[in-house]
Formats: structure tokens, C-alpha cells, sequence
């Protein structure tokens, strides 16, 4: 693999965990997606044809699309209210717009 193909892995490598880590989360028992890409991209690739390579990058490229564009639409079902529901999105909203005037919501209790 020559540098600029080095480079361009890293560089999907990266969006890629990003987007994981933003849509699917970072907590303990969602670790196995971070993990099984982080395997992937550490796998040798001195016997692969270039073509191999790049199909993977593209794979890997295009997953990290789908996921941002399977949230963003559901954002969009939560904006448009589309049978979704909206107590968790209105959480959000109420909490940013306490934050944008300098106050915070309270905990709620739950025996």
C-alpha cells in the first residue's frame, strides 16, 4: 500500500469511527462495532490487489454514509412528528433551549 492509499485509509478509517461513535454510541455493550472495525482495518493487506483495497474503502466509506443518513432522516421523522415518538427529542429541545439561556433542567426522580 503506497502513501496516498495510506493516507485515504486513515482518513475513512477515521470518518468511520467517528460516525460509529456518534450514531451508534460509546457505551460497553455497543463496543463490538468499534472493534470489529478496528480489526478490519489492521489486516494485512501486503497480498491484496488494489482493487480489493479500494472495493474495501469504498464499503467502508459508504457504510459510515448510511449511518449518518439513516439518523439524519430520522431526525427529519422527528421534526415533521411521523408517527415517532417525541419525548426523547423534546427533552432534547427544552435542555438546549435552557442551555442557550444559561439554565439547566432538573433531574426528574425515579423511585
Amino acid at each position: 500500500m503506497g502513501s496516498g492509499e495510506a493516507l485515504k485509509a486513515a482518513k475513512v478509517y477515521r470518518e468511520l469511527m467517528k460516525t460509529v461513535k456518534k450514531h451508534i454510541g460509546k457505551e460497553e455493550h455497543k463496543a463490538h462495532f468499534r472493534e470489529f472495525i478496528k480489526t478490519e482495518f489492521r489486516k494485512s493487506v501486503d497480498g491484496l490487489e488494489s482493487s480489493v483495497i479500494q472495493q474495501k474503502m469504498k464499503v467502508a466509506s459508504d457504510y459510515s454514509y448510511l449511518l449518518s443518513s439513516v439518523h439524519h432522516h430520522q431526525d427529519l421523522l422527528f421534526s415533521y412528528n411521523i408517527a415517532v415518538d417525541r419525548s426523547d427529542e423534546m427533552k432534547k429541545v427544552l435542555g438546549k433551549s435552557a442551555a442557550s439561556v444559561g439554565l439547566q433542567l432538573p433531574e426528574v426522580y425515579q423511585p
